[in-house]
Parts: structure tokens; C-alpha cells; sequence
């Protein structure tokens, strides 16, 4: 199976609309989670540091035996690092034994200390232009950056004083989280939106919803196929599917 479908970023690189995200899988079994998807045809592999995989990541993404440079690769600074973005992002490459990030995102515009209060010693602004730094001074480290869990608010603030604009945007999206606002302000500034927990939350009710129902019996397909697929035919959008089940891994395809 060969997914072929993608978008393209403010920085001109394609990005798989289909991509395998990795939140909440845990060690021992997100290795083989992402070996099968890339085996199966994904190319997008999304993981964060604080999802703490990175290296299990890594090991999935050697196994599979697919080069390294067909695969769009994207983790992103956790909150306690805003403080020390580069360093954060070898300590991010190192883990995932690669010399090279297709997209490194903020994963939330949230400086936090290590002990998970808020750190207001820092602007998260500031951190911005800190991986504005980083993707400048270290092109073979980082094709491109981008944001996650930012509001249009929040956008209005770091575009008056951002040198690079995002090129992704992550956001919860599914029909009980549309955001269509700020979907709509993210493609008007040509910011990529990628969408997570596509199903909605663990267990989802959209999963047994019955129009959901109604429109995977009429077209012969599973709820998590249309809700997917909601995502991917969307312009301008790509969507994370998540399983370590292999046989729901291939199906999400």
C-alpha cells in the first residue's frame, strides 16, 4: 500500500496528508506500531518529547527498513524546555537517531518548570524566536517549524513579532472539537493544520455515533475510516491516526 496524498508547507516541502502519531503509545509496543505503519505506507511519523518514545520511535523507524529521508519526521520541544531549545532539540534527534527533524513544533505555548507549574520567568514568545534561532542556524537540523494547541489569539500575539511563520499548526480535531475559526485563520495565513485525536477522545462516543454509523455502512468502511477521512479531505489539512494494533493500523490507511 503506498499513501501518496500531501500538502504543501509555507517552506515548500511536502508533508503526507496521512500520518501515524504516536501519543500514548507506550514503549515495548509503539516500536512495532510504527514499523507496521511504515511497512504499510505511512510516511509521516509524528512523536513529542513529552510522550517519552522518542527513542522507541527511533528503533521502529530503523526496523521498518525504510530510508530515512522517505519519511516525514516531526517531534516537538516540551514544555520544560523552553528554556534551552536547542539543547532540547539534540537531546530530540539524539533519541531518535537521526540527524535531522522534518518539523519541530512547540507543542504548547506553555513554558512550564520541571515540576509542571507555570514558568513565568519566560515568554513563550521568546521561545519562539529561540527555534527561529535554531532553524536558521541549523538548516541541516530542521526542515521546518510550527506550533501545536495555539489559538487564534494567541496566533494574533506571535505573528506582530514571529521572523518565520509556523508552517504547521496541531490542533484536536473531530466533530465534537471543529475549530473551525481557527482552522480557517490557519489556512488564510498558509499555515498547514494537522489534526489530532482525530476519533475524538479514548473510547470515543463518535465511534459508535450513528450518523457516523449511517455513512461507514453506506460505504462500506469502519467509523474510524470516515472520521479519518473527514480530516484528510479537508484542503490544507493532514490528519494523525493512532493504533499499536497492526490490523487497525493498516485499516486506518
Amino acid at each position: 500500500m503506498v499513501v501518496s496524498q500531501f500538502e504543501k508547507l509555507n517552506t515548500g516541502a511536502l508533508i503526507p496528508t496521512l500520518g501515524f502519531g504516536t501519543w500514548q503509545s507506550k514503549p515495548g509496543a509503539v516500536e512495532r506500531a510504527v514499523e507496521v505503519a511504515l511497512r504499510n505506507g505511512y510516511r509521516h511519523i509524528d512523536t513529542a518529547t513529552a510522550y517519552r518514545n522518542e527513542k522507541e520511535v527511533g528503533t521502529g523507524i530503523k526496523a521498518s527498513g525504510v530510508p530515512r529521508e522517505e519519511i516525514f519526521l516531526v517531534t516537538k520541544l516540551s514544555n520544560t524546555s523552553h528554556k534551552s531549545p536547542l539543547e532540547a532539540l539534540e537531546s530530540s534527534l539524539k533519541a531518535l537517531d537521526t540527524t535531522y527533524l522534518d518539523l519541530w513544533l512547540m507543542h504548547w505555548p506553555a513554558p512550564m518548570t520541571s515540576d509542571g507549574k507555570a514558568d513565568k520567568s519566560i515568554n513563550w514568545i521568546d521561545t519562539w524566536k529561540a527555534m527561529e534561532k535554531v532553524y536558521k542556524d541549523h538548516p541541516n537540523k530542521v526542515k521546518a517549524i510550527g506550533v501545536s494547541n495555539v489559538s487564534v489569539e494567541f496566533f494574533e500575539k506571535l505573528l506582530k513579532e514571529a521572523t518565520v511563520i509556523p508552517a504547521v499548526n496541531q490542533l484536536e480535531l473531530h466533530p465534537g472539537c471543529v475549530q473551525e475559526d481557527l482552522v480557517k485563520y490557519c489556512l488564510d495565513k498558509g499555515i498547514v493544520v494537522t489534526a489530532y485525536s482525530p476519533l475524538g477522545s479514548s473510547d470515543s462516543p463518535l465511534l459508535t455515533h450513528p450518523v457516523v454509523d449511517k455513512i461507514a455502512t453506506k460505504h462500506g468502511a469502519t467509523a474510524s475510516n470516515i472520521l479519518i477521512s473527514l480530516q484528510a479531505n479537508k484542503p490544507g489539512v493532514t490528519v494523525l491516526t493512532k493504533s499499536v494494533t497492526p490490523e487497525r493500523i493498516i485499516a486506518n490507511a
